[in-house]
């Protein structure tokens, strides 16, 4: 919906020229153009500190999903941080869905179904993966795409290349396929995440990409630092790191059938990181935006300079 403040002033002008007769002289005609640029100046004001722009005053039309399960707290701060000014509607996991990536179900049925909230939110349960509810959110639940996706507030970080096994990212690359934008939204600490500065800052975050749009095939990583930090230091839109979560199996014996099974487990493979990417900002207590573009997924480089010998390959 288009704001209609301008033509609405341009017409009032016009009807006060027309009907001079009526309404006193060019006076009064002078003093209400005056009055009517005055108005416009405070609408155009309150606009911009509210983060809006005179073509965009509708409120944004959000789907929320997450990793975690649709009972985890992540969620609700998510949508008590963009409530305010958006028309949100929640589709998530029933079951938390950690590490799923962008996996689909294809061999069960998926049911959803009606969750209360206390607040008047149109909220949706479904039996599958993050990817699962945006499909559905978009093609069942909502009659029109959204303007954006939002997926969070994870419960640990999906820094570094841990963003390839996140659920939570699964979900936003899941509206990139579907050529809507989103965001990732996860806190650094597994336990007692920094929900409540992550809820003040989201708003900020979500205003800028909705005003400021991000290239098709994009998405924004976004992770707080650790609560033990006490305060965020500002933001860093930045690059995204190399460390990861890599196997650790813990081989166990069953009890009665005697056969070996596995945990997989994992530890923290460190690497050494640029000064500028993601790991190391979070650490000096930074929050970490990265743009990560999934949209084209060709390495140009190695097709140029590979191609020709290549497709010589013959039996």
């Amino acid at each position: 919906m288009i704001c209609k403040s301008i033509p609405l002033f341009s017409e009032s002008r016009s009807f006060l020229c027309k009907h001079n007769a009526f309404v006193g002289g060019a006076i009064f005609i002078e003093s209400h153009h005056l009055l009517l640029d005055k108005m416009l100046r405070i609408i155009i004001l309150f606009l911009h500190k509210n983060g809006l722009s005179m073509t965009q005053v509708k409120r944004p039309s959000i789907l929320i999903t997450n990793d975690d399960g649709i009972h985890a707290p992540g969620i609700k701060h998510l949508w008590q941080a963009i409530s305010s000014f958006a028309d949100v509607t929640v589709v998530a996991p029933a079951t938390e869905q950690s590490a799923v990536s962008l996996s689909i179900t294809i061999r069960n049925p998926l049911h959803i179904e009606k969750v209360t909230w206390p607040a008047n939110v149109d909220v949706w349960s479904v039996s599958g993966t993050p990817a699962d509810c945006v499909k559905l959110g978009l093609n069942v639940v909502l009659e029109s795409p959204p303007d954006l996706i939002l997926s969070g507030i994870n419960r640990g970080t999906n820094a570094g290349r841990n963003v390839l096994y996140s659920g939570t990212v699964g979900g936003v690359i899941e509206g990139i396929m579907h050529n809507i934008p989103g965001i990732a939204f996860s806190c650094y600490d597994f336990h007692d995440p920094a929900y409540a500065a992550a809820e003040k800052y989201i708003p900020l975050i979500v205003r800028h990409i909705l005003q400021h749009p991000l290239p098709n095939g994009t998405f924004l990583n976004v992770n707080f630092p650790p609560k033990h930090l006490n305060e965020i230091k500002g933001i860093k839109l930045t690059r995204q790191g190399k460390e990861y979560w890599v196997e650790n199996p813990d081989k166990r014996e069953h009890p009665n059938q005697g056969n070996s099974y596995y945990w997989l487990g994992a530890k923290l493979a460190k690497f050494e990181e640029e000064a500028d990417s993601d790991i190391p900002l979070l650490q000096q207590g930074y929050l970490t935006a990265v743009p990560v573009h999934v949209g084209e997924l060709t390495d140009h480089h190695h097709l140029t300079a590979h191609r020709d010998h290549f497709e010589q390959l013959s039996l």
